[in-house]
């Protein structure tokens, strides 16, 4: 059939477009008449996960690439852990007992979850700003 797009949410280019689950490669060679088509199924097949999983894929590169700046962050030795708001008691012994040198060693140790490294994280900043 013919592709139906809402006119409310209407895509302006090819690439929103192919981003939506409804949209596959036939339906936008409709949108785009004189283009040259591809023939291989695998190859088209790959185009359209691409499309729609760039924007999932772009999140998580920059996520990564936040986390790489961090790793190496010192964590000075005089840390008082227990005064860092939200960590879990097991979080604030961990660290106390573990001393870790850097906020990725402090990654790295059993018991300590992201979300208890993005509150070390938040610590240091704030501390820095009030420095």
């Amino acid at each position: 059939g013919a592709l139906q797009i809402s006119t409310r949410t209407k895509p302006r280019t090819l690439g929103q477009a192919s981003r939506r689950p409804e949209v596959n490669y036939d339906d936008l060679m409709t949108l785009a008449p004189g283009a040259e088509k591809i023939d291989d199924p695998q190859v088209i097949r790959q185009l359209e996960i691409q499309a729609r999983y760039s924007g999932y894929i772009h999140r998580q590169s920059a996520e990564i690439e936040r986390r790489e700046k961090y790793q190496n962050l010192p964590l000075p030795t005089e840390t008082d852990y227990h005064a860092v708001r939200g960590l879990s008691a097991e979080a604030r012994q961990t660290l106390t007992r573990t001393k870790p040198r850097t906020l990725g060693q402090a990654s790295r140790i059993p018991g300590v979850t992201p979300a208890a490294v993005s509150l070390l994280l938040v610590h240091l900043k704030k501390n820095r700003r009030a420095a």
